[in-house]
């Protein structure tokens, strides 16, 4: 290999943590960004071109946005439930015309909003600090371009990572496959194998697989076709760390478990050389997630000895963010129940978080060049400016003054018309996220 073919780049994952008030609104949300992609540029590369990697789901709560009784809801589910009363009219439009459940019609009602915010979010994080960025996954529709307008192609939402280059551009985006049961009734559907693609950068041959489609091997099998060297699990696993593997007769400790997706990938592959784990801690309302972010490579090429906690040690790792402490299995339990959600332990929430990397290198790309697809030329479109069509947004307006009119005529009724006027007061409080 000469000097010419080589890719010499780093990568860097980031392992963040929750905060319900990071949701509040879209300044809250893009200093929350900027403070994940900070955590990785204090470590860049002054010379190579860098990959900063983050995690799954990060943009999911952004659909309480803006309510301040979804923020003090005391469950994720109530915190969707407030959204939902504050965003009734949209999502009743958009769950009647695309004949879905309320609860999607409430994910679509806010998605242009929120997807315009994402994706700028993360293509400005792309441009001012010159490098490539995953940024994580978000609840998307598929979006396309008509009659020079970028509206919502479909009412099927997805679990979906984007890959953003340096000039702020869209290199490709993947849909994850194999959704877990929680992610159904968001009204998230599962993405096609077809579907997954590998994008040819700098910063290695990218293919992604989020979270659960590390675990299986139709995913894993399509990455390598396509030519994937260079493999991203970001991810979101919502149970303790310390504790036993979910969805299985096995009850294998978490991290022995998660051996089993990127760590596993990478020794197995011929085509994979290199993995990029990133893990969100922290608890979001009632549910608590937890991990340790990696960096991985082959065993063979990277022997020095260490593993998750829980595990035996072994080659692999290049770089391994460390848990909260070290310790026997049962004590390691006894911390686990410790830091979730409700536990009102001093150590509740206590989650250790960071950013790590390494330093890579990879032959010259064989993969061919991706063509953005006619949904990914739409998100393009969105960060250079367009807004995403919602025609659902005049029935909000028509929410507040039909209450105002209402709230006016009823206090003017009858002697007991105040009574409906403070339950209409009280509806539009709701509404208005009080």
């Amino acid at each position: 290999m000469t000097a010419a073919q080589a890719r010499e780049f780093r990568v860097h994952a980031v392992q963040p943590q929750w905060h319900v008030s990071v949701y509040a609104s879209s300044t809250h949300f893009q200093k929350w960004m900027l403070s994940q992609v900070t955590l990785a540029r204090t470590q860049f590369h002054p010379t190579h071109p860098n990959l900063v990697v983050l995690t799954e789901l990060n943009g999911l709560p952004l659909a309480i946005r803006g309510s301040a009784l979804a923020q003090r809801a005391p469950s994720l589910q109530l915190a969707l439930a407030a959204s939902l009363i504050k965003h009734l009219p949209e999502s009743a439009y958009y769950a009647l015309t695309r004949k879905v459940n309320i609860v999607q019609g409430l994910m679509l009602s806010q998605a242009p909003e929120n997807m315009q915010l994402y994706l700028r979010t993360c293509a400005e994080l792309a441009k001012q600090h010159n490098t490539y960025l995953l940024c994580g996954s978000s609840v998307h529709p598929r979006l396309e371009e008509k009659g020079g307008k970028v509206q919502i192609a479909a009412p099927e939402l997805y679990n979906q990572a984007v890959l953003i280059g340096p000039q702020g551009n869209v290199l490709g985006s993947w849909d994850k496959v194999h959704l877990t049961a929680d992610e159904y009734p968001l009204g998230m559907v599962d993405g096609k194998l077809e579907d997954l693609i590998t994008v040819s950068t700098p910063v290695g041959d990218i293919g992604v697989a989020t979270s659960l489609d590390a675990f299986r091997e139709d995913v894993v099998k399509k990455l390598e076709a396509t030519g994937t060297t260079v493999f991203l699990q970001p991810d979101a696993n919502a149970t303790e760390w310390s504790g036993t593997e979910q969805g299985t007769s096995t009850k294998r400790p978490q991290p022995e478990a998660w051996l089993d997706s990127s760590w596993k990938v990478v020794q197995d592959s011929k085509t994979i050389q290199y993995a990029v784990n990133p893990m969100v801690v922290g608890n979001l309302f009632d549910v608590s997630f937890d991990g340790q972010t990696a960096i991985i490579g082959k065993a063979s090429q990277h022997p020095e000895q260490q593993s998750y906690v829980m595990t035996e040690p072994r080659g692999g790792f290049i770089s391994l963010m460390p848990w909260v402490q070290e310790g026997s299995m049962t004590e390691l339990q006894a911390v686990g129940q410790k830091l979730k959600a409700g536990s009102k332990d001093p150590m509740e929430n206590q989650y250790r978080t960071g950013a790590i990397y390494a330093d890579l290198t990879l032959p010259a790309s064989t993969v061919p060049e991706h063509p953005l697809r006619p949904f990914e030329q739409a998100m393009q479109a969105v960060i250079d400016g367009q807004d995403i069509q919602n025609p659902a947004r005049a029935l909000g307006y028509f929410w507040w003054v039909a209450g105002g009119l209402l709230l006016l005529l009823a206090l003017f009724r009858a002697k007991r018309g105040w009574k409906v006027g403070l339950g209409l007061l009280g509806l539009l409080l709701v509404g208005l996220g009080f």
